[in-house]
């Protein structure tokens, strides 16, 4: 299905103050931007919530400088109360129906498949883009239903024209391939903020994708 081409955002960065290795976040956000990432989520899975709006704050005070918008996952009062661009949401999460009633100012809604099924639901009609989950298994994702691949992107590219975003052990090696496959946008994590230099890794990263668009 042809996609719809409304998320111009192909670099798309998870990062969690944990997959900084115990470099600053802000610096490594912000190294990634001078990069070449054009969207942040910010993930925090073991911090309170007083933490987790506190990181929000200073790190959008950071992609607001240079217009980029930040997402913040699972967690929604955090999202509004930061002013966010938008949420991005799992199978195990709040329902982005009900995130859309709750928040009707959310600009961006990220939505995570893990089963063919999951495209015909209201959560994911609901969604502005859909996050393909893990397109390759990761360590820290002990949770997974499929293992999508590269053949998985295809498939549901031909289901559905919503933006999609691959993220699962995404790096410069297959980003490309992901990208024919038919997704809008590559979701890394590690390869990127495990980086000895996250500039150069995230340059290297949106060259890959710049030349297959």
């Amino acid at each position: 299905m042809k996609a719809d081409r409304s998320f111009p955002y192909g670099l798309y960065l998870v990062i969690s103050g944990a997959d900084c290795r115990g470099r600053d976040l802000l610096w490594v956000a912000e190294e990634a931007i001078l990069g070449g990432v054009d969207i942040i989520q910010l993930r925090e899975k073991s911090v309170s919530d007083t933490e987790f709006l506190a990181k929000a704050e200073r790190l959008k005070a950071v992609t607001d400088r240079y217009g980029v918008p930040l997402i913040i996952n699972d967690n929604l009062r955090v999202a509004m109360q930061v002013g966010a661009a938008g949420i991005h949401v799992g199978q195990r999460d709040m329902p982005p129906p009900i995130v859309r009633d709750a928040w009707p100012g959310c600009r961006l809604l990220g939505y995570s498949i893990e089963e063919l099924a999951q495209l015909e639901s209201t959560a994911a009609a609901a969604a502005d883009y859909l996050g393909i989950s893990p397109v390759f298994s990761t360590p820290t994702k002990a949770d997974t239903v499929t293992e999508w691949g590269i053949a998985g992107i295809r498939k549901i590219r031909r289901l559905t024209a919503k933006p999609l975003v691959a993220i699962g052990r995404m790096n410069r090696d297959n980003a490309a391939e992901a990208i024919r496959a038919g997704a809008d946008s590559i979701a890394v994590v590690s390869a990127i903020c495990a980086a000895e230099h996250p500039r150069l890794a995230a340059s290297e990263l949106k060259q890959v994708i710049e030349n297959v668009k």
